[in-house]
């Protein structure tokens, strides 16, 4: 690709709004590091209900939403809120909707069971934030997505928006973790998915709708997968190298000593 001068970060955590994890590390500091070479970002994530909107001064970009995305034949309100972390010098906008994001919990309810809209609720996000990149009217060069709740995201630039003007020159990286769920998703996960060209057969592998197949499904539609833990499923890595798409080899040094911003940066370069 040359000279990547944009790049699109779509995370499923990001500290300080959730814990620190290596998932929401990466998602609060890969960004800023990016920005440091020189390079234009955004950020997105869900507006999660534990997420104190006063204590974080998030609020609503009324420019952004209202909009309406149809999921399970409903339609369901687009709400788009930002907020700042001023020590990063960089923005993150929250992809938000009252019957999804709103309960206080992330992935699964207190009793530790997985939620049962967990697929529709992969499917709104990854909508959301396409839909709104497109709002924003900011092309990027590199989309790079952390977390299996931004695994649809692939599939629907590529089979969905690859023909918008925004879109059409944009790479998916797909970092892979070891957050695939062990639970199965809705039985009925590829209705829930489909839309527009987005079709039954392109979501083939939600056959079975387990987080193994989502995550295949996502490295399927990237152009390049990252093993950003050294923890991912020998089958899911397997299945990743199998494919005609650059891998970028899991570096526990360079993830330790912060060196993996220049390869990732390197790597965003290189497709």
């Amino acid at each position: 690709m040359g000279d990547v001068k944009r790049v699109l970060f779509v995370n499923s955590e990001i500290y300080p709004y959730l814990p620190e994890t290596k998932i929401s590390g990466i998602g609060r500091y890969l960004p800023q590091g990016t920005q440091e070479r020189k390079r234009e970002i955004r950020s997105f994530m869900p507006r999660y209900g534990c997420i104190n909107e006063r204590k974080n001064q998030l609020h609503e970009v009324i420019r952004l939403s209202g909009m309406n995305i149809i999921i399970s034949d409903v339609d369901r309100p687009l709400i788009i809120k930002v907020a700042s972390i001023p020590a990063g010098r960089m923005q993150v906008y929250f992809i938000d909707n009252e019957d999804y994001f709103r309960r206080k919990a992330v992935f699964s309810d207190a009793d530790g069971h997985f939620f049962e809209d967990n697929a529709e609720r992969a499917a709104f996000f990854a909508r959301g934030v396409l839909e709104t990149v497109k709002k924003l009217r900011w092309a990027p060069d590199i989309i790079h997505c952390h977390g299996w709740i931004t695994h649809l995201l692939p599939v629907y630039l590529k089979k969905e928006f690859k023909d918008d003007p925004i879109f059409a020159d944009s790479r998916i990286v797909l970092s892979l973790y070891d957050d695939t769920p062990a639970e199965n998703f809705q039985a009925n996960f590829i209705d829930a998915a489909s839309f527009g060209n987005v079709t039954a057969g392109d979501l083939a592998e939600l056959n079975t709708p387990d987080g193994m197949n989502l995550a295949k499904l996502a490295a399927r539609y990237s152009d390049g997968i990252i093993m950003a833990s050294g923890d991912i499923a020998p089958e899911l890595a397997e299945s990743c190298r199998s494919l005609s798409v650059p891998v970028l080899e899991y570096d526990a040094a360079s993830m330790e000593d912060g060196s993996y911003m220049d390869k990732y940066n390197s790597f965003y370069d290189s497709l």
